[in-house]
């Protein structure tokens, strides 16, 4: 469309669009200052550029941008985390007209002014335009086809990928925020308390019992997820150990588990996530109902499958931890 173009065009020359200048990698001040665009130079005056390096490249972003895009939800967790506003963001499954409620009071602080910017499929251009942002984030898995349109918008930073790097991913948001020591100070934190809540899980029992994640998600068989999932880390930062024989597979975050192989399933705590998919009946009945999940020895425990599945993000694996220490009744170890 013409207005989209001679928006784009006029964005561009007024030095929004920062990609591929030269600067110090997650640094601050005299470095590429606005306007310099990729030729390197400064303007008197003019805030200070960071240059930070990412999965497609390098780009110059104000020290501290005050209205972010985020085109995938592990992103909105991360800015969010990092007291900045989310002025955009993608809908996806059940996250549809608002921000979904696992980011609390992050959300509540920081994400007042959030709209839907279009599906995490086919995010607007002309939406995200129209809100102005001073940052563009995403992953390069998700949106890698948009990244130079994007670019024109607003800088942009990608990550390679989502799911089990989300503390990398975090850590890239405080690079891109100028907020790395916060990042690092959320990371430290949530470590300590999915640390102390395995402690009193141990003390309690004895010992810290095996775990496995199940997931029903539409497919004829289920999922058994690996520890490199995003729950798997959060459960292995816990402290949970898996059952003797269960993969551990490195470049998977999960395995199919056909009916005939359920009992591949069994732990002491079995944590049962359910994808609600409209398209399909889903093969959950057909499990649950064979005699061989009867067998199970495991305690199984009923989890939101959008926290424990597609939060992927701090948030997220906080509510993942207020879970676990309600199941194994145990003090959820918050700070204020």
């Amino acid at each position: 469309m013409r207005p989209l173009r001679v928006l784009a065009a006029a964005l561009l020359m007024a030095g929004v669009a920062a990609c591929g200048s030269t600067g110090s990698t997650g640094t601050t001040g005299a470095g590429t200052e606005a306007g310099a665009g990729a030729a390197g130079g400064e303007t008197a005056g003019a805030a200070p550029f960071r240059t930070v390096k990412h999965a497609m490249g390098e780009t110059a972003i104000p020290a501290q941008p005050k209205r972010v895009v985020a085109l995938d939800q592990s992103f909105v967790d991360a800015v969010l985390t990092l007291e900045t506003p989310v002025v955009g963001y993608t809908t996806y499954r059940s996250i549809d007209t608002a921000l979904p409620g696992y980011l609390g009071t992050v959300a509540e602080r920081h994400g007042k002014e959030a709209t839907p910017v279009g599906t995490l499929e086919q995010p607007s251009l002309e939406k995200i335009m129209a809100l102005k942002p001073d940052l563009i984030v995403s992953a390069k898995v998700r949106h890698e086809a948009l990244y130079a349109k994007l670019s024109k918008i607003a800088p942009t930073v990608f990550s390679e990928t989502t799911g089990a790097i989300w503390k990398e991913n975090l850590r890239l948001m405080g690079q891109a925020l100028g907020k790395e020591d916060l990042a690092d100070a959320r990371i430290k934190a949530y470590e300590q308390r999915a640390a102390t809540i395995g402690a009193a899980i141990k003390e309690k029992e004895g010992e810290l019992p095996t775990i496995s994640i199940v997931r029903f998600a539409g497919e004829p068989t289920t999922r058994l997820y690996v520890e490199n999932s995003y729950s798997g880390l959060v459960m292995k930062d816990v402290g949970f150990p898996r059952p003797e024989g269960q993969p551990t597979v490195r470049d998977t975050i999960a395995v199919d588990v056909s009916q005939e192989r359920i009992l591949d399933l069994d732990a002491d705590h079995i944590f049962v996530a359910t994808y609600p998919d409209p398209a399909s009946e889903g093969p959950k009945e057909k499990f649950v109902s064979n005699p061989l999940w009867g067998k199970l020895k495991g305690d199984k425990h009923e989890v939101s499958d959008l926290t424990w599945m597609s939060a992927v993000g701090i948030q997220g694996a906080h509510a993942m931890l207020d879970d676990v220490a309600k199941i194994f009744a145990v003090d959820p170890a918050k700070t204020a």
